[in-house]
């Protein structure tokens, strides 16, 4: 019967999907599963280079002070070596003054055009003024945002990958304020999730670091060299990582340099960041797919096709939320018609569909429940135990009861990723600042 036919037909597709669905996840797995492998420690250098840091700012005037006077007077590192540049983009608050009393040099840059409100034309114009200094020039760029800090060790660390022969590095990415609500829980776990299990992984198995958001490490010399802050795209930092593997650049993952961010404490706000983040990697996905996979054949770099599995997690997230309960709907209510209906069938029995029934029952049961151990309670645990300060938490009890409510949030993450891989997020959009400015 034509409807037996299609029904296998649909089958098949769906096996494919699920094959497609399983690649990106079995490496996510990996990196659970290689929680143990030591982190990547460079030697230190007597040898100090100047840093230069990179902060865009539009209307940032409730957080740029804190944010430059926690950068100028927190860092074990010679003061004469380091300096802090804020770009004043389209302000129109005291963003430029506040920054300049903290004791920032500042960039103002105004820009009528309304296709540049967003953070990539102030990094354009901060990174092309600084790597065209000449007198006492600056050999490395660190990338952050109005409301984030670093550590003391911040400073010394990429220093120390620096002098080793790093030109493109990302930190720790910890959480500024991680024990305000569920949200802020949930989220730095998330964040944490990719560098203590992801990054780690790859820097210890020689894979590119996926250099991104902030405290980004740039060197001098490869920012003169590839042309400066070549973007184009709102996911400028993602096209950035992915150009420079291209021209043969690695990152790397300097763990125990941390800058703290501060994570959205509300679903309006983790809606806004992932919307954000999930088209511009949608964006970068549908352009760049022929050239990650091309790179990978061509050059044999597992790099690139763990990057592409990575961006490839969006596609699923749109074949998860639509393929899948389609599908299982129809499967289910086929199998139900077939097996118990008296349905007219030619090509298998009844109790060949009664068997699938259950049979996917549990199969199901049992790979949801895997999921949701290892991803939400299995790696949530070991956060919680081993990285909960750069959580934004001093004792571990304040994190436990996030765990337990993790997959949940997980499964939001994934949603509210979704929204944006089919959509298109305006530019310019402040977020909700939860950390003020301490002179407020």
């Amino acid at each position: 019967m034509w409807y037996e036919i299609l029904f296998r037909v649909l089958s098949i597709i769906n096996y494919i999907v699920l094959i497609l669905i399983a690649l990106p996840v079995v490496i996510q797995v990996l990196y659970i599963l290689l929680f143990f492998l030591p982190k990547k420690k460079y030697p230190v250098s007597e040898k100090k280079g100047r840093i230069a840091y990179l902060i865009p700012a539009h209307n940032e005037g409730d957080v740029i002070g804190g944010t430059v006077k926690s950068i100028l007077a927190g860092q074990k590192y010679p003061r004469e070596k380091f300096d802090v540049f804020v770009v004043a983009h389209n302000c129109t608050d005291d963003t430029a003054k506040r920054a300049r009393e903290a004791g920032a040099i500042v960039l103002e840059l105004n820009d009528p055009d309304p296709a540049h409100r967003m953070a990539l034309y102030p990094l354009k114009h901060g990174i092309a003024h600084i790597i065209s200094l000449t007198e006492n020039p600056y050999d490395v760029v660190i990338h952050l945002d109005a409301d984030n800090h670093i550590n003391e060790e911040f400073s010394s660390l990429m220093n120390d990958a620096f002098q080793s022969g790093v030109d493109f590095a990302r930190p720790y990415e910890g959480s500024l304020n991680g024990t305000q609500n569920f949200y802020t829980k949930a989220s730095g776990m998330l964040y944490s999730f990719d560098s203590r299990f992801g990054s780690r992984v790859r820097e210890r198995l020689h894979l590119a670091a996926h250099v991104n958001g902030s405290g980004a490490m740039m060197s001098v010399r490869m920012l003169q060299k590839t042309g400066g802050y070549d973007c184009e795209t709102a996911s400028d930092d993602a096209e950035f990582n992915l150009k420079r593997m291209y021209d043969g650049y690695k990152g790397h993952f300097v763990e125990d340099a941390v800058v703290y961010e501060d994570m959205p404490s509300s679903f309006q706000d983790t809606l806004a960041r992932n919307r954000r983040m999930g088209s511009g990697v949608m964006d970068l996905f549908k352009k760049n797919t022929g050239r990650m996979l091309g790179s990978f054949f061509r050059t044999g770099d597992l790099s690139f096709l763990e990057v592409f599995f990575l961006y490839m997690l969006n596609l699923m997230n749109v074949l998860i939320a639509v393929w899948v309960p389609l599908y299982y709907i129809y499967h289910f209510l086929f199998c139900g018609f077939a097996a118990y209906g008296g349905m007219p069938l030619t090509m298998f029995p009844p109790e060949y569909y009664r068997g699938m029934i259950f049979t996917y029952l549990i199969v199901a049961a049992c790979v949801l429940v895997g999921l949701f151990l290892l991803f939400g309670y299995i790696q949530g645990f070991i956060l919680v135990m081993t990285d909960y300060k750069k959580l934004g938490a001093k004792k571990r009890r304040e994190l436990i009861s996030t765990v337990f409510m993790f997959p949940v949030f997980l499964i939001l993450y994934a949603i509210t990723l979704l929204t944006g891989a089919v959509s298109k997020p305006k530019g310019w959009q402040k977020p909700k600042r939860n950390v003020q400015d301490k002179d407020e």
